[in-house]
């Protein structure tokens, strides 16, 4: 999904690793509005205050938000 990209949907699983060694990349798994799965790479602080359940959604061109 490309970042120009607005979508919608709700948060299915949270995730953390280390995929270069070095730096923590987060991620959502989130089930789009039209029932297809994405994973998403998100900032530290939106991570922290998203749970399974809650709604996120991204504006095109903007970064992901909760609600």
């Amino acid at each position: 999904m490309a970042d120009e990209d607005a979508w919608s949907g709700v948060v299915v699983k949270k995730s953390r690793a280390m995929f270069d060694g070095s730096n923590l990349y987060r991620r959502l798994e989130v089930e789009l509005d039209g029932g297809e799965k994405q994973k998403v790479k998100v900032p530290r602080d939106l991570w922290k205050q998203l749970e399974v359940g809650d709604r996120v959604s991204k504006a095109a061109g903007a970064d992901p938000v909760r609600g």
